[in-house]
């Protein structure tokens, strides 16, 4: 132990120690300690590497200035060897602490031993310490930061060894100087009023009230009564004005709080609280003339109409403060009021005029309404008002302002000063909401409230998704989108592949999809065809927007059902048999490794030779062999394959091998005809071309000579587009056809006309209706679904074909519209009529 001078400053202290000549301080472990409250350094087993001399340093904290003692020698005795003996507690704190609240509290404790000591801390009453508390690096030094009640207790400081323990106890208390929890504040009151103060103090102890008047303690009588911190004076006197303290006070401290409190004693004034000059109400309302005079004491009111004194009734009321309330107030009601007001000190008065207008009433409101989008309406809000009074209108929308400053579009409003009618124009499907007409004048507001629906078609179908796919079938299903205030009726799948000009309605199972399914099996499809399929839903507004389209996908493959179709040929040389036929599209091929078979033998033969050409695009066959006979006539069949198997042949037809050439010039190709056949339409000639001909018979003797050649020059070309933009209608049983004229290319024949093929969907006889208009109409019958295409007419023959058509079967309760692939569904067949004549409009 080694000591270290005190300082006895009110100052803040910090002691250190250092070791011979090391200008770093001492480091406190578990074996060294140096007291903040003592200033010596306690060394609890003292070593070798101990011995040496030790300097005391001592900082003032708030100067930041430093002085040292002199050095202080510790020498280690060779006399004997210190034994191990138990805890010895040099340092501890006091028995009793006080500490004052939010204070930092540090208690000292450390013990000399052998072995060195542990040093514990805990509290008596079994609570653990609260985490807040801060260890020394000895453990020798507890700190409590912001110290509270709830850090009040017992504590002990534990030091033990091998050899034993020792214990130090010490009891923190708590302290608190008082704090106002609540003040008195400076008053004005009334002679004869009562006044009650309080005041209020926390602290431990807890603090004592002394009440102060000018100075001077309140002595309590009859109408003063003093309790703890509340002051209580029943009755005012003037003479009770004055400065006012309230004294809080403990043991550590006395705290003060002060207000002023002024009593008054005067006549009744209007001066600064005069009537209003003049009050307006309308007829059947409330109104409240205020009289509000300053008068100590407080006043006696009473009211005058005109010259009469006014008497307190149903309708006449005369309020605590002195007011007078008017209810269910008539034109009668008009005139001057006068407030009279009345103390011991005198009376004062103060007079204003009632004016009676007529109350504000809202004659045509707005009315619920249904209607659908696209149409113009008037939304009316017309009101009855006194003239006198100025009128604003304003509307809102879903409780939102529409602001006709601005500009809004669809919203006007029309009518005169009194009328605040609503114009919507073209109304659109998210005007559909709570329209609010509010009427707002200088004495009231009122509104009226007006639900209108926008009815439109449907939104578009969403997640169309393809869960299934065949050869020639797809199933389908899909969410609907929302209906736009009109149920959904109808679906209608359309279809779209790489070989078709636009979106197509295609046949489904069930043939008819209604507004609650969602699923429907796409039937008819080709094979080997890659397919995207959307949804279009339709109410009894009208057909909405499609939906986004499907995922890409391709049927499975099948083998082909289409046989090739104009299957010719003849010509070429003396040892070779040519086949021709028109080639399968892409679209009808099936499935992979496509090609053509082909099947010819003489005629009379029973065996057949068959030939492949893997070629997708062939459309021609060559069989060469050199005993072929000379113009002789084959039966020929061409069918097709893919890499599922053979497909269907064509019907077997008649072509003749090639003939010996001994004429001067070649021919470009040569027929053979019956004997008792004496004329031949010859086709597969080019358009405008100009050909030679001639006519030799033959028997089976041989061919006889030609005779004369003959010329003739082709007509040119069909025309090779085909008509488009076809709109129909259908009326009863009536089927209405429109169509776009078709415009021909300079080598193309001019158009003559139009056929109309059409037929049922189920059967195979095709009817024809030619026009030379670019309008049809078609009688057809109810209950079956029609296919129709329309050709040209020209000089050079009939050109390409429509696409085909499919016009679903008419029925009782609704009917179908096509235009460019969109089926439209309308109820009732009035509705029908309108929306056919627009299309009219809109392409004639």
């Amino acid at each position: 132990k080694k000591h270290c001078w005190r300082l006895f400053f009110s100052i803040n202290v910090y002691y250190a120690w250092t070791f011979n000549d090391h200008p770093l301080p001492v480091q406190e472990d578990s074996r060294r300690f140096i007291s903040q409250e003592t200033g010596n350094l306690y060394i609890a087993k003292v070593e070798p590497s101990d011995v040496g001399n030790y300097t005391c340093f001592v900082t003032n904290m708030q100067a930041q200035k430093r002085i040292q003692g002199p050095p202080t020698p510790l020498v280690l005795r060779n006399d004997g060897v210190m034994g191990e003996y138990e805890p010895k507690i040099e340092v501890r704190f006091p028995e009793t602490v006080q500490a004052a609240k939010g204070s930092t509290v540090k208690l000292e404790c450390f013990a000399l031993g052998n072995p060195v000591p542990n040093i514990s801390w805990r509290r008596l009453d079994g609570s653990p310490l609260a985490r807040k508390i801060e260890y020394s690096k000895s453990k020798g030094t507890i700190g409590i930061p912001n110290f509270q009640q709830e850090d009040e207790g017992s504590y002990e400081c534990i030091a033990g060894n091998l050899r034993g323990r020792n214990i130090a106890r010490g009891q923190l208390f708590l302290y608190a100087p008082p704090e106002w929890d609540k003040k008195i504040q400076t008053t004005d009151l009334s002679i004869y009023d009562p006044l009650f103060w309080e005041c209020r103090a926390s602290g431990k102890p807890i603090p004592s009230y002394v009440w102060l008047k000018n100075g001077e303690p309140i002595v309590p009588e009859e109408r003063i009564q003093i309790e703890n911190g509340s002051l209580v004076i029943t009755m005012l006197n003037v003479s009770d004005s004055g400065f006012y303290q309230c004294v809080a006070e403990n043991k550590y401290q006395t705290i003060y709080a002060n207000a002023e409190l002024r009593v008054r004693a005067s006549a009744p004034d209007f001066s600064k609280n005069p009537m209003q000059k003049i009050s307006v109400v309308q007829v059947g309302g409330d109104v409240v003339i205020e009289c509000k005079p300053k008068a100590s004491p407080r006043a006696m009111i009473s009211w005058a109409k005109g010259s009469e004194m006014i008497r307190q009734s149903k309708r006449f009321f005369i309020l605590e403060d002195g007011s007078l309330k008017i209810y269910n107030v008539t034109k009668l009601d008009a005139g001057t009021y006068t407030c009279i007001a009345m103390n011991q000190f005198g009376i004062a008065k103060t007079s204003g005029n009632l004016v009676i207008k007529e109350r504000t009433i809202i004659t045509v409101p707005p009315p619920q309404m249904d209607v659908t989008v696209g149409e113009s309406i008037v939304l009316p809000c017309q009101v009855f008002h006194d003239p006198s009074i100025e009128v604003v209108f304003t509307w809102y929308l879903n409780g939102n302002v529409i602001d006709f400053q601005r500009g809004v579009p669809h919203f006007e409003r029309i009518g005169g000063e009194s009328v605040g009618d609503l114009m919507i124009r073209e109304i659109q499907l998210n005007h559909s909401g709570k329209y609010v007409c509010m009427v707002e004048t200088t004495l009231d507001n009122l509104s009226a409230v007006a639900d209108i629906i926008v009815r439109g078609p449907p939104g578009p179908p969403s997640n169309v998704r393809i869960e299934n796919i065949s050869s020639t079938t797809s199933q389908l299903c899909w969410r609907p989108g929302i209906d736009n205030n009109s149920p959904i009726q109808i679906y209608t799948i359309q279809t779209r592949t790489p070989f078709s000009v636009g979106w197509l309605a295609v046949s489904t199972i069930p043939e008819i999809l209604n507004g609650k399914m969602h699923t429907a099996t796409v039937v008819g499809l080709n094979p080997w065809v890659e397919y995207e399929f959307r949804v279009v839903a339709g109410n009894s507004i009208g057909i909405g927007e499609p939906s986004q389209p499907s995922k890409l996908l391709r049927t499975k493959a099948a083998v082909p059902v289409v046989a090739p179709t104009t299957i010719g040929g003849g010509g070429g040389s003396q040892s070779e048999l040519v086949i021709t036929w028109e080639s399968i599209p892409e679209e009808l091929q099936n499935g992979e490794g496509f090609g053509y078979i082909i099947m010819f033998r003489p005629v009379g033969s029973l065996t057949w030779t068959k030939a492949s050409v893997s070629s997708v695009e062939a459309s021609k066959y060559v069989y060469r062999n050199e005993s072929l006979i000379p113009l002789s006539p084959f039966e020929v069949k061409v069918g097709v394959y893919n890499n599922e198997g053979e497909g269907t042949l064509s019907p077997a037809t008649i072509v003749y091998s090639g003939e010996d050439e001994t004429m001067s010039f070649p021919f470009s190709g040569k027929i053979r005809v019956s004997g008792n056949i004496t004329t031949k339409s010859i086709t597969g000639l080019k358009a405008n071309t100009l050909y030679f001909a001639t006519v030799r018979a033959y028997n089976t003797a041989g061919t006889g000579p030609s005779s004369d050649l003959v010329n003739v020059t082709t007509k040119k070309s069909p025309p090779s587009q085909a008509p488009s933009n076809i709109a129909w209608k259908l009326k009863n049983s009536k089927l209405c056809l429109n169509w776009e004229h078709v415009k021909t290319m300079e080598n193309e024949s001019d158009v003559l006309g139009y056929k109309i093929l059409y037929r049922q969907n189920r059967q195979s006889k095709t009817h024809i209706l030619e026009t030379n208009n670019t309008s049809a109409e078609i009688l057809v019958p109810f209950g079956e679904d029609y296919i129709i295409e329309i050709r040209t007419v020209s000089d050079g023959g009939d050109g390409s074909s429509s696409e085909k058509i499919r016009i679903p079967k008419i029925s009782s309760k609704a009917m179908s519209i096509r235009i460019d692939h969109c089926i439209v569904l309308f109820l009732p067949s009035t509705m029908i009529s309108w929306f056919c004549s627009f299309q009219l409009a809109s392409f004639m």
